[in-house]
């Protein structure tokens, strides 16, 4: 039983901090619960801010977790626009940036992470912009209708999913975009060259240049205000904004100082989490972003950096806090949709780790389903306009079967009946 004296500390204002503080309440933890981020806004979901609010469908208020007075019907004491400083882990303290100290039985890391800086000149430009907050994403809307009103220019740095997500909304705002990216298709480091070409010409139909193979290498202005950005291959491409999509990085100073365990670079760095989330510290947990699973399905250590990952870590890591049994195993997934295309992503397969890969539907039409191959075992599969098939897919992952290429890329075969082949 979890005594009621008990103080549940969780430092970080996103999904995976306000869940877990749900989960604690919801499943009966009855000591104080106190949840503390660098931010002053409510805790909020991150994926509106590439596409519905930011494309102007959305209201703000949808993107928060719950209604600001849920935290005090209950009993979560919430400390919004605070830092901490530092974890002493002898004393079980957490130090705000005013001074004070506050005292945890079990402490949750959910830092999440921050955007990658470009670091070439110009960057201190007023129209260099990031996307990873809510205040961001208030930003670069005014900023892209602002570019559709006056056909300005918009060039992205980066051709991953925030890349292409904002190059989907700024050409329904009417912007001009240029997507620069070093490698020769985009999202290469999730789905490799083959599918990567299908999203190149689905944003090609839509108006957006590509400039593949190069990188940024300054952006020039005058007056404090954007005039161009330059590329290593010699080339200028007009901008009146730039915007860094350069991927994030895990937020693990504070667990670095403290002494904690982090994940070697080549497994996406962050704190390296066992399968019950908890760190090197047995009273220190962490989720989301910022957390290196020791994931037993795929046999490695994985950071996911999606909305999935906080959605369903942070309840996890609750309920080990809580002393209950927990595998957080679950098969990553994200979701991403631009312009009329919808997906779902379910799996981890990254350039490298897989040898085949096997198209069932229509790729032309933009409506199939995508299964990437190791020895003929699925690792992961991607469904394009094509719904209520997550369930099956990550069914297929899980079991190991190998059905054969012939059979997954036939549309007539029920994805359930390729279970156990």
């Amino acid at each position: 039983m979890v005594d009621a004296d008990q103080t549940f500390v969780i430092v970080g204002g996103g999904l995976a901090g306000a869940k877990a503080a749900e989960t604690l309440r919801s499943e009966g933890f009855t000591g104080r619960v106190i949840l503390i981020g660098d931010e002053r806004d409510h805790p909020y979901e991150r994926p509106p801010l590439s596409k519905g609010y930011l494309q102007g469908k959305e209201e703000r208020d949808s993107v928060f977790v719950h209604e600001p007075a849920w935290y005090a019907s209950n009993d979560v004491e919430l400390h919004l626009g605070q830092t901490i400083t530092a974890i002493d882990r002898a004393a079980k303290t957490v130090q705000l940036g005013e001074g004070t100290a506050v005292r945890y039985d079990k402490l949750l890391l959910a830092t999440g992470a921050e955007p990658r800086r470009l670091d070439i000149p110009g960057t201190h430009l007023a129209g260099v912009h990031h996307l990873r907050r809510l205040s961001h994403a208030e930003r670069l809307k005014h900023v892209l209708a602002s570019l559709g009103r006056d056909n300005g220019h918009l060039v992205i740095a980066g051709a991953g999913w925030i890349g292409l997500e904002v190059a989907a909304a700024a050409r329904e705002y009417g912007a001009e975009v240029t997507v620069v990216e070093p490698e020769a298709t985009p999202l290469h480091a999730v789905l490799g060259p083959e599918l990567g070409q299908i999203f190149a010409e689905l944003h090609g139909d839509h108006g957006v240049r590509f400039h593949f193979g190069a990188r940024l290498t300054e952006i020039s202005g005058q007056d404090g205000m954007v005039l161009a950005a330059l590329t290593d291959d010699g080339e200028e491409h007009p901008a009146h904004d730039v915007l860094a999509a350069i991927g994030a990085a895990p937020r693990t100073a504070l667990a670095e100082a403290a002494g904690l365990e982090l994940a070697p670079r080549e497994h996406g760095g962050g704190i390296a989490v066992d399968t019950s989330l908890r760190t090197s510290d047995p009273d220190i947990y962490a989720a989301g972003d910022v957390a290196a699973v020791q994931h037993p399905l795929f046999g490695t250590r994985l950071r996911v950096e999606h909305w999935a990952n906080a959605l369903n870590g942070g309840p996890a890591a609750a309920r080990a806090m809580m002393g209950k049994d927990v595998v957080h195993d679950r098969v990553p997934y994200f979701f991403s949709d631009q312009y009329d295309v919808g997906l779902e992503y379910s799996g981890w397969a990254p350039p490298g780790s897989y040898d085949q890969v096997v198209l069932r539907g229509d790729a032309g039409k933009r409506e199939f389903i995508a299964f990437w191959l190791k020895d003929g075992r699925i690792l992961a599969g991607m469904n394009v306009n094509v719904w209520d098939v997550t369930e099956p897919i990550q069914q297929l992952i899980r079991s190991g079967a190998r059905p054969g290429a012939e059979r997954l890329s036939d549309p007539s075969v029920p994805l359930g009946d390729l279970l156990g082949e």
